[in-house]
């Protein structure tokens, strides 16, 4: 594809999110009717709201974060090397304020740019709606006001596998799959994270999850750009 972009200007990312609360039941009568309301086009005459409500965690207003993995290039002795870290934990709060460290102060420059899959759709828009309602500033680098389409900090990996075929989606698991990186998913995948936070309460598997899949993302730009994949000696844990 010739990306324009250096890759040492970019940061990867992936995000985990669970409903705010564990179960329904847990939820307040104002929550559940706004619940309702706001899924009844997905959920049709299939689910109830209640049923429903595992899936809580993919919409902002009713879901928090509980992982951001991040992922940048450096230049080891001429080599490439990724280097991951994640914010993490049952206080969405810091992990967002820690976040927003981290693009204030690495990558702030005009030239950064985020880069996920689906992160237009869902991991962008999903961090900063959190922000705004912990009242958190945003970063310069969420804040979209005003922006035009082409001023846009973001990469994503899946709109750029669309090559402007807007109907077609692919998943992270398949495009790797295709691609020859290895998958991300070979533990759990993002219907199980709910459970494996409020029931099994291992963190630690998530947030390992949730780095595989900012792995996988920073790989699948390298092919991308037609160059060779990392080998995991040049991937480096800094949490």
């Amino acid at each position: 594809m010739n990306l324009t972009y250096k890759l040492n200007d970019i940061l990867f990312l992936d995000i985990e999110t669970v409903p705010q609360a564990e179960s329904w039941a847990k939820l307040s009568k104002t929550a559940q009717e706004l619940f309702d309301k706001k899924t009844k086009y997905q959920r049709k005459e299939e689910f109830t709201a209640e049923e429903f409500y595992a899936k809580a965690g993919i919409w902002a207003e009713f879901g928090k974060i509980i992982c951001i993995s991040v992922g940048y290039f450096i230049e080891v002795e001429s080599k490439k090397q990724l280097r991951i870290t994640s914010f993490f934990g049952d206080d969405e709060h810091k992990i967002l304020t820690d976040f927003k460290v981290l693009l204030d102060k690495h990558f702030a420059k005009k030239t950064n740019v985020l880069c996920a899959h689906n992160g237009k759709e869902f991991d962008f828009p999903f961090i900063a709606r959190r922000m705004i309602v912990h009242q958190i500033e945003l970063p310069k680098k969420l804040n979209l006001f005003g922006k035009k389409p082409w001023e846009v900090p973001h990469i994503d990996t899946l709109e750029l596998w669309k090559f402007g075929d807007f109907k077609h989606y692919t998943s992270l698991k398949l495009l790797t799959s295709i691609l020859g990186i290895p998958s991300p998913k070979d533990d759990i995948d993002g219907s199980e994270v709910a459970a494996v936070y409020y029931k099994e309460k291992n963190m630690q598997r998530i947030v390992t999850y949730c780095e595989k899949d900012t792995i996988a993302v920073a790989q699948i730009l390298l092919r991308f750009n037609n160059e060779d994949l990392l080998d995991n000696k040049n991937i480096i844990s800094v949490n």
